[in-house]
């Protein structure tokens, strides 16, 4: 009997295989409701609490009798889990990332140990770059806000639809609906589009149709907004501050335009709005009075609602000392305000025995949780999850990084790259003449060619830690562009005993160029003034540093924003700064390619630079360098307008 069965399994592997899922328009159907309805019908209490679940998953290879595995498969099956949101390790501040062929290997894998199919969700922010190596690389959001051109977000949208269903994941949680109106917000930053609700809802507009043509469910988040805060909610309690009127003319307006847009889902932070609800028990999460009321009823949201990851600080801190159970009390908390799914709860097991508690005891309605999970089971039918839950891994080679998405990539960091000041004596950077050759020279070793630094440039790369990637791209262009350049790396641990080498170095060169990494990190734990907070911005060693550049060689300087834009506000006496809005290796090379030259600058602010320039601000110059000819046809011939 046991060979029998082994048999018949290992026959109907392959039929399984070939059911693949096929992406298409996202449109409910009414095939798709009525499997809903059917399914419901058949779901237990416990099953059915289950299905408003989302867990991590790593992507990653896992042995399929690793206790890591072991432990992901036993949580699909005890607790019935409805979806899972792919992600990767971390080590420190380091992100894992692996390969797409994983990450789909690793899909298909926990799709067979479900009864019903899976719904896996990422933050794609920038792609699926922001998760794995090997796929199309985008930058930040704010860079689009820089070109000003809605055509590159609709672009944008189909390659990342196309890239994460071929790797099995169904739903973006994006895109940032959120207004950056505050320069010192530590979390949200060249996250969000820009600082003006008519642009941010512009360009969430454009991504949101794009992306749903093609398949993808979205996310508008942080509802009601995040982007005037000066907290991170992975750390502490962030407040969004202002009255009603501040919060319907800039907050609020993304949102609207998202739901008008057909978003599939609304992300509630887990934020403090005291002009919404006053409680000081209540993050917008758990508040009624947000979801319910402002969200649901008066901006007519039909769609999924869901909290950011349930394990983040912000929320916690409510519950805990509340009882033996604060993940439980948390999802419990969030469910009746309006949550359709708990994302990544502190303690999964705490969670959904807290909310079934809840439902037995008659806390929260059955139908209350029979109206959620109906939603669930018609977004798994209308991805077509009903029909077929797998996904060809043969086919990703044809997908994922065609050459035309990764150009189109390139140009969207090529267009946003933004002069800000321009003091007319370095730019454009000129390349070393090439070495003559006449046939005599000599090879160098193929591993350890040494050359001593030259002194005519030097480019200092400001980092959270020399360890990362940070400045890898550019130094490598810049070498191929001037092989003796001199580059040398700082971050907060060393910048102040390097301060006497880097000085002589500037001091010794004709040009200077001072490129900084900063982008917003969640749980990025730094010491403000005596207290433990994130900030965005450079500390104190470093920051001294880059202040004694300016100060001895000001007018051969260039300050390279690689990242955030608002470094310069610390900096007023800044001659010549350029901005790139985004810490992607595709915008390192575009800040060289500018610098010297190489491609035109048309970017414009997105955002108010304190001290320092308008939105709006851009110093445009023309190529030094023959254009090259633009790309003809799909995705780059749509974005350029022709």
């Amino acid at each position: 009997m046991y060979k029998r069965l082994l048999l018949l399994l290992l026959l109907a592997i392959p039929c399984f295989a070939r059911d693949f899922q096929k992406p298409g328009p996202i449109q409910t159907t009414s095939d798709a409701q009525k499997w809903a309805d059917r399914t419901l019908r058949k779901l237990s209490l416990d099953e059915k609490i289950g299905q408003m679940f989302m867990m991590r998953g790593r992507a990653e290879f896992l042995n399929v009798t690793s206790p890591d595995y072991l432990q992901l498969r036993d949580q699909i099956r005890r607790y019935h889990i409805g979806g899972v949101v792919l992600t990767v390790r971390t080590d420190g501040p380091f992100l894992l990332r692996n390969q797409p062929f994983e990450a789909a290997t690793f899909t298909n894998r926990l799709q067979r140990e479900s009864y019903l199919p899976l719904i896996f969700a990422a933050d794609f922010e920038r792609g699926l770059s922001t998760r794995l190596n090997g796929a199309t690389v985008f930058p930040h959001a704010m860079a689009f806000g820089a070109t000003g051109n809605p055509a590159y977000v609709e672009g944008f949208a189909q390659i990342v639809a196309q890239e994460a269903r071929a790797i099995g994941v169904q739903w973006n949680f994006y895109p940032i609906a959120d207004v950056n109106s505050n320069p010192a917000n530590p979390i949200i930053n060249t996250r969000s589009f820009g600082e003006d609700p008519k642009q941010v809802s512009e360009m969430v507009s454009a991504y949101i149709r794009a992306a749903r043509d093609a398949g993808m469910m979205t996310t508008a988040k942080h509802f009601p907004g995040h982007g005037d805060t000066e907290s991170d909610s992975h750390l502490e309690l962030a407040r969004v501050g202002g009255d009603l009127q501040h919060l319907q003319s800039i907050e609020l307006p993304p949102f609207q335009q998202a739901i008008a847009a057909g978003v599939d889902s609304v992300m509630v932070a887990h934020v403090t709005v005291p002009t919404l609800d006053p409680d000081p028990g209540h993050v917008a999460s758990t508040s009624p009075a947000v979801i319910g009321n402002l969200l649901k009823e008066q901006l007519g949201f039909k769609g999924l609602v869901v909290p950011d990851a349930m394990d983040m600080n912000a929320l916690m801190r409510l519950y805990v000392g509340h009882g033996a159970n604060p993940s439980g009390r948390a999802a419990v908390e969030a469910v009746k305000a309006g949550v359709d799914m708990i994302l990544i709860p502190a303690d999964l097991d705490a969670a959904y025995n807290g909310l079934l508690s809840a439902v037995r005891s008659g806390e929260i309605p059955e139908t209350r949780i029979n109206d959620s999970v109906r939603k669930i089971l018609v977004t798994k039918a209308t991805l077509g999850l009903a029909k077929a839950r797998f996904v060809d891994i043969d086919a990703l080679p044809n997908i994922i990084a065609t050459p035309e998405h990764v150009a189109f990539g390139q140009l969207v960091a090529d267009s946003a790259i933004t002069l800000v000041r321009d003091n007319g004596q370095v730019l454009p950077l000129k390349k070393a003449a090439p070495a003559p050759n006449n046939g005599t020279s000599t090879p160098g070793l193929s591993y350890q060619a040494e050359q001593e630094a030259g002194k005519k440039v030097l480019a200092v790369i400001f980092s959270d830690d020399i360890r990362s990637d940070s400045g890898r791209t550019l130094e490598r262009e810049l070498r191929a562009r001037i092989p003796d350049a001199n580059v040398m790396y700082v971050d907060p641990r060393i910048a102040a005993a390097m301060t006497p080498q880097v000085m002589q170095a500037a001091n010794e060169a004709q040009t200077v160029i001072a490129a900084v990494f900063l982008i917003p990190t969640a749980g990025k734990a730094v010491r403000v003034q005596g207290t433990v907070q994130n900030a965005i911005g450079l500390t104190e060693a470093p920051a001294d540093l880059l202040r004694q550049i300016l100060a001895h060689v000001p007018a051969r300087t260039i300050v390279l924003a690689v990242g955030t834009p608002y470094v310069a506000a610390e900096f007023p006496e800044v001659q010549n700064y350029l901005c790139t809005f985004s810490v992607a290796s595709i915008s390192e090379f575009s800040a060289v390619k500018a610098l010297f030259g190489e491609i035109p600058i048309r970017g414009h602010l997105p955002v108010t630079i304190p001290n320092i320039a308008q939105r709006g601000a851009g110093i445009e110059k023309p190529s030094a360098v023959a254009p090259v000819p633009p790309v003809e046809g799909g995705l780059l011939q749509h974005a350029q307008g022709k």
